[in-house]
């Protein structure tokens, strides 16, 4: 919540608005309560060790350089929250990477619309890229076909050993 200006108040989420910065709130707002509701899908034995953390240690075990919890400003003026950016290097430019626990159409289509609308803010060449969480159900075809669509690299967690030359570059 606190990533996104959301506070909690009782049982209550709130945020405190403007009228002129009432869409980027509401929108805040709506991000963090899907946030929270991807809380919910975490079977206990996955309580203790989220996907985002799981994400970061391996970053962090391959001694990938990163930056997280970046937001960005897209076209649209509304504020666009990535989990992760590996500044461009020699061989490799600019990735920007989100952490999807639970890859349904929702998530993914909120990923796709975020990178859509911030892409055309940021280095030329940077790209995107999915880690999507396949340790509980398999990702759909039409997932992995959503997000190429969009040019947004998917990166199945089962196979993310196949993925470190390219972050580490």
């Amino acid at each position: 919540m606190n990533g996104f200006g959301v506070r909690l108040h009782g049982d209550c989420l709130e945020v405190e608005a403007r009228p002129d910065n009432f869409p980027q709130k509401k929108y805040n707002l709506l991000q963090a309560m899907l946030a929270i509701n991807d809380l919910f899908v975490l079977t206990p034995a996955k309580v203790a060790s989220f996907f985002k953390e799981d994400v970061e240690r391996f970053l962090s075990l391959h001694d990938i350089r990163f930056t997280k919890d970046i937001n960005f400003i897209g076209k649209s003026g509304f504020n666009h929250h990535f989990d992760f950016v590996i500044p461009s290097s020699k061989k490799e430019p600019e990735r920007i990477l989100k952490a999807i626990n639970n890859p349904t159409k929702n998530y993914v289509s909120a990923m796709i619309f975020s990178w859509d609308d911030t892409r055309k803010i940021r280095s030329e060449n940077a790209i995107a890229l999915a880690v999507l969480n396949d340790q509980d159900k398999e990702i759909t075809p039409d997932t992995l076909h959503a997000l190429k669509a969009y040019e947004i690299e998917p990166m199945v967690w089962s196979k993310r050993e196949g993925y470190i030359e390219k972050l580490v570059a």
